[in-house]
């Protein structure tokens, strides 16, 4: 890991630990809850491991927490605003050629916007499981051409494009061009945690 991907993650196993804490709960439990291992868990919890998207989301979720809290350093904010500047976000995938998912924004649980800004080199694909039932993502080409999978099925899109569709399926981005896409993305989610707030947390 470089430092920036160090300091990351050492702040995401230490923002996991605060919250698994909080409830007073095992790592056997957080991992139950979660469904990742309890090997995974002491990972994050060290900082040792750059965990994936889903896994953090996995995380966020047990918790009853927004992915964004677990992952921001927080910017310039007050009671109404918020302010991430440019390199501010959280770079929670990278590419094999140098591609880039990087959170950038996000609102208060239980019903989490996520704002992402996504480039992806040529020949790169990022797939994502099933998020929560209802999840919704909206998505609009900045640069280049990508092609979004949603339950199998392929929509390609140009700059310019916008695509919203039903993330609670398997689905994924790519780029089959050969040169260079970026698009955003806004996630919307309802009820972040509610099902294991309800369990004790």
């Amino acid at each position: 890991m470089d430092d920036e991907t160090e300091s990351l993650a050492l702040a995401i196993g230490h923002r996991v630990r605060e919250q698994r804490q909080a409830r007073e709960w095992t790592l056997d439990r957080l991992a139950a809850e979660a469904g990742v291992s309890r090997r995974m868990i002491v990972n994050v919890e060290q900082g040792a491991v750059n965990p994936s998207v889903g896994t953090l989301l996995r995380l966020s979720d047990a918790l009853g927490v927004r992915l964004p809290a677990l992952v921001h350093t927080r910017g310039a904010a007050s009671d109404l605003v918020e302010v991430t500047r440019r390199g501010e976000g959280a770079v929670l995938w990278t590419g094999e050629h140098g591609g880039r998912g990087v959170l950038v924004a996000g609102i208060e649980s239980p019903d989490v916007v996520e704002l992402w800004d996504w480039t992806l080199e040529a020949g790169e694909r990022h797939a994502s499981e099933a998020h929560s039932t209802g999840t919704r993502e909206l998505l609009h080409v900045i640069d280049g051409e990508v092609v979004i999978e949603v339950a199998g099925v392929a929509h390609g899109l140009a700059a310019g494009d916008a695509l919203t569709f039903a993330a609670d399926v398997d689905h994924a981005y790519a780029n089959r061009s050969s040169s260079t896409a970026r698009f955003s993305l806004a996630v919307f989610e309802l009820g972040v945690g509610s099902s294991h707030r309800t369990a004790g947390s």
